[in-house]
């Protein structure tokens, strides 16, 4: 033997022989079901990661990374404001805005949305919206037109198409010689854009800053100024550096604030879902418990025949470590490149299977998105291995020690 014999006889003992293969059988299904277990954790992670990048990739292609806004009153001036955000090295662009919460009106279609009155050169400075642009482009938005352009589900939901009017009201009402009447406005749809994110799609209006000032009696002025950060991840500590440049009188808030709660809990459930599948792994894991507990029982004489010979307590046990290693590295290594093929080939497989059933896994309406997005971490496909790894060697340490306080004596008398 060139290895070490303890190698030898544990990988032996992995073989069938002629009267123990319902051993082999559990050991194969340990395996398979350790595989299955890798493989399920690894691409659910990857789904995790990839809804994740996804959402906060759709939220700011439309939001803005950071916002500067005036206490409890219009900006009027916002091009000084603008200018002294940009001298900070991690700021890539600026622009104003203006947005409120109105009521739109179309027939007998009635629903509440958010408008965002917006400067058509400016805005591509800060947002990728102009990208996601069905029908029309923003350049059409023109001062004084009163023209709007609807997210894609809120204009399907009205029934509006490219060239009609709708009723724009707003909360705040007039006074006129026959009492208190809303505020209306009439315009002109001329464009439709697809984020490919309900919540904007469905709930979200654009239109040129100064008529949604006068629609909202802002005279003249913004609700603020957005910008744009070359590292998104780095918007808390610019937004703090930015709070103590422009003052007190202005409020600076960043995208992980205003979607804390989101964020916090898709992280959260990003975590239970790796709880519950390593469970799964665990259970695996411990099916090498039954199948090495029935090896040491079915090589009792055997072991008696080898403490005889002189082996120590400490070498038998470390022929049966090496088998239920060998089980868990083998079935690691297989849900390893399952999970790896898996995740990185959902976004194909995914839409096949909604085609060949004709279905639809993912509800925009609940899940924000309408595609399975997968985004492959190497480092979670390092920590599931490993995982998988230390549970196989915890599930091997009672069989292992049981047959190391074997008996030559007790296990050779009836032999």
């Amino acid at each position: 033997m060139l290895q070490p014999y303890e190698l030898f006889v544990g990988l032996r003992y992995t073989r069938a022989k002629r009267r123990n293969h319902f051993i082999s059988f559990i050991s194969l299904i340990s395996i398979l079901g350790i595989a299955l277990g890798v493989t399920a954790l690894i691409t659910v992670m990857a789904v995790m990661n990839g809804f994740e990048k996804e959402l906060r990739e759709r939220i700011l292609g439309a939001a803005s990374h950071a916002t500067i806004t005036l206490y409890e009153e219009p900006m009027l001036e916002w091009q000084q404001l603008a200018t002294a955000a940009t001298e900070h090295p991690q700021v890539e662009g600026a622009a104003p805005y203006v947005e409120g919460q109105v009521m739109v009106v179309k027939g007998k279609q009635v629903t509440g949305i958010v408008v965002r009155g917006i400067l058509p050169d400016k805005e591509p400075q800060v947002s990728d919206i102009g990208e996601k642009m069905v029908v029309g482009t923003l350049p059409d938005l023109q001062p004084g037109s009163f023209d709007i352009i609807l997210g894609s589900s809120l204009a399907q939901y009205l029934g509006a198409i490219v060239g009609d009017k709708i009723t724009v009201i707003t909360p705040e009402a007039s006074v006129t010689p026959v009492g208190v009447l809303p505020r209306m406005k009439r315009f002109n749809v001329i464009g439709i854009f697809e984020i490919g994110m309900f919540e904007y799609d469905r709930n979200f209006a654009l239109m040129h800053a100064d008529d949604a000032s006068v629609l909202l009696r802002l005279n003249k002025g913004y609700t603020g100024v957005r910008l744009r950060l070359d590292d998104m991840f780095a918007a808390r500590r610019v937004a703090y550096d930015l709070a103590e440049s422009v003052g007190e009188d202005y409020w600076v808030s960043d995208w992980t604030q205003r979607h804390a709660n989101f964020f916090r809990a898709v992280k959260t459930e990003k975590t239970v879902m790796f709880v519950i599948l390593a469970l799964i792994v665990a259970v695996a894991a411990f099916n090498i418990v039954s199948t090495l507990v029935m090896v040491v029982t079915d090589k009792q004489s055997a072991i008696a025949i080898m403490r005889t010979m002189g082996s120590s307590p400490a070498s038998i046990m470390l022929v049966f470590l090496i088998q239920g290693a060998l089980i868990g590295i083998i079935g690691t290594v297989l849900g390893v490149i399952g999970g790896v093929l898996l995740a990185l080939n959902v976004e194909t497989l995914v839409p096949a299977i909604e085609r060949l059933f004709q279905t639809q896994f993912i509800d925009p309406s609940v899940y924000y998105i309408s595609v399975l997005p997968s985004e492959l971490d190497y480092n979670d496909v390092w920590r599931v291995a490993l995982l998988s790894l230390v549970l196989t060697l915890l599930a091997t340490l009672y069989p292992a020690w049981r047959a190391a306080r074997t008996e030559p004596a007790e296990a050779l008398a009836y032999e």
